[in-house]
């Protein structure tokens, strides 16, 4: 899943990429577009200006003075609406310390059966790419 939501993301952003199929490619820890005007990060932690646990997002996404934090979750449990608050109160706080930079966060989290909450789409149409 998050191959291939960084493949997408890859290839809207001008990413120049090795292989030709989502399921061929291998995300990298950085990936620069042409010209540097976005940086996709893969499992890096966010730098703030206070020590904050778990702050490494599946994937960001960083444009000139914006950044989209993509945090992908394939849940065991069956409350998928509880496990969606939860990471996006998980990265509040990520939000509120980043210097002068503009920030989305993104929870994709689908549970193992494939269940998915009523806003699962909406945040998914915010992701760049074709999904």
């Amino acid at each position: 899943m998050c191959a291939q939501l960084h493949f997408n993301i890859c290839k809207e952003t001008g990413v120049q990429l090795d292989k030709k199929q989502w399921y061929e490619h291998v995300p990298k820890l950085v990936e620069r577009s042409q010209g540097d005007k976005v940086t996709v990060l893969c499992n890096q932690q966010v730098q703030t200006d206070r020590t904050i646990p778990n702050n490494r997002p599946d994937i960001r996404d960083n444009k000139k003075g914006t950044c989209v934090l993509i945090d992908v979750a394939i849940s065991g449990y069956r409350n998928v609406i509880k496990r969606e608050a939860e990471k996006i109160l998980k990265y509040n706080t990520i939000e509120q310390r980043m210097w002068n930079v503009k920030t989305k966060v993104i929870p994709v989290i689908i549970e193992a059966t494939g269940t998915i909450s009523k806003s699962f789409r909406k945040y998914v149409s915010n992701i760049p790419g074709n999904h």
